[in-house]
């Protein structure tokens, strides 16, 4: 019932004057010390606080891919100078409270949660976990192991599989081609040290910031977030590098794997993430992935499952997926359809509708504090302004008809394709010169 209220309150908030809770309590920002620190009340006795350092996968070479990830997982897993690895957790452990970190294409994050009576002693050893990680050798071997069985684990996976081709194919000879988590050789030859003195490298106030989502007193927030930076560098100005994806002719590649069914996935552009059109095309590749699921699956039976989605980032693209036994009647399928919405658009039906599912599920999903931080954190990494995931709502809802077709129209044109499983069964010119003839492509892909 609850959920029900919640969804019925969020349509009327696109349409009328209502606002979500969490964006009632006013955010603001500081500067400590140069670092920004972004406050959100959250109106619970929750405490979350993320703090982000930029640069992911442009931080290292590819032959270190893995580093940024072991060391964020070594902060609390190898232990602090003043607790070892079990004191550490069984001290988080005694009040439910939660510290680690992790590692992704742009940023990575180190994140305290605890109640607010636990806030003193939880943030004395998320200081530590930040600034006094031990890096001990024989944890640091366990948990590269433990990284190792994880690699393992998800190249089994086909979904995982196809997508980290696509991203190898798609991103060859950009940043976007490393993969965060490594490969099981880089992996087995990092050392403790080297990865201590890359996290070292990193950790500098010119590459963080700090987001807090908790009902605390600005006054105990700068008292501590000061203590805790006065053991970081400053270090060397540091800009996040954004780039356009374009590919200027289709392309197939393929990989011969034994499965069960084949796995293909389609790369193409997307708006940089400071372009006008950037909701626009959110839009509409959420009303398209609609449209492409009801096609392939509903309609033709060729995948249960076929995605299509907006991956955004420094590097943002439209992505297209599906497993299925008949590959080339799917593509068949998927080029009628582009031609289809390309040549008549989408409907002001699907976009009012989309407008309500859009913002049910982004205020849905932002009722926690984790939640909110992470929404506040992306966007100021991506877009350098965190109160965009405050605005939404408006900017959502000023979208038009026009705008949402113009914005697929641009964008939706070649395609890097890349194929797994049975070769022979695919023919790889249908995928390149595609099934029907096109017009040239708006943005000259």
């Amino acid at each position: 019932m609850k959920k029900h209220i919640i969804i019925i309150l969020l349509a009327a908030a696109i349409t009328g004057n209502i606002v979500p809770a969490f964006a009632q309590n006013k955010a603001y920002e500081l500067k400590i010390d140069g670092v920004k620190v972004i406050v959100q009340p959250s109106g619970n006795d929750i405490v979350e606080i993320q703090t982000i350092i930029k640069g992911g996968v442009q931080n290292y070479t590819a032959d270190k891919m893995g580093v940024e990830s072991l060391a964020m997982t070594s902060l609390t897993e190898c232990g602090t100078l003043i607790h070892d690895k079990n004191s550490f957790k069984n001290a988080l452990d005694r009040v439910s409270a939660q510290v680690y970190g992790y590692s992704g294409m742009d940023y990575s994050v180190i994140r305290m949660n605890c109640i607010k009576p636990d806030f003193d002693n939880v943030w004395k050893l998320y200081a530590e976990a930040i600034t006094q990680p031990r890096f001990d050798t024989t944890e640091f071997k366990r948990i590269k192991q433990d990284a190792i069985n994880s690699l393992k684990a998800r190249e089994s996976q086909p979904d995982a599989a196809i997508d980290k081709l696509a991203n190898k194919v798609a991103f060859a000879g950009r940043d976007y081609a490393k993969e965060p988590q490594g490969t099981q050789a880089i992996i087995e030859k990092l050392k403790a040290d080297e990865t201590k003195a890359y996290y070292q490298s990193i950790l500098t106030k010119s590459r963080i910031f700090i987001v807090v989502v908790a009902d605390l007193d600005r006054s105990v927030i700068e008292s501590k977030v000061k203590e805790m930076l006065a053991a970081i560098k400053h270090g060397a100005p540091y800009e996040l590098k954004k780039s356009f994806f374009r590919t200027y002719k289709s392309t197939f590649s393929s990989e011969p794997r034994d499965l069960a069914t084949n796995y293909v996935e389609g790369v193409t552009s997307g708006p940089q993430l400071d372009a006008p059109d950037f909701y626009a095309f959110s839009v509409a590749m959420r009303i398209f992935a609609n449209r492409h699921f009801l096609d392939i699956r509903t309609k033709n039976g060729l995948s249960y499952a076929p995605q299509a989605w907006f991956s955004t980032g420094t590097t943002s693209v439209a992505k297209f997926a599906v497993s299925t036994t008949q590959p080339d009647k799917y593509i068949a399928v998927f080029d009628k359809l582009v031609d289809s919405t390309k040549s008549h658009g989408f409907t002001a039906a699907e976009l009012a509708d989309m407008k309500v599912t859009y913002l049910t599920g982004f205020y849905y999903k932002n009722e926690t504090n984790v939640a909110q931080a992470s929404s506040i954190a992306a966007n100021e990494v991506l877009h350098d302004d965190w109160k965009r995931s405050l605005t939404l709502m408006d900017d959502i809802k000023k979208l038009t008809l026009e705008d949402v077709n113009t914005a697929f129209r641009n964008y939706i044109g070649n395609i890097v394709w890349v194929y797994q499983g049975d070769t022979k069964k695919v023919n790889p010119i249908l995928f390149t010169n595609g099934t029907i003839k096109k017009p040239d492509n708006p943005v000259g892909q």
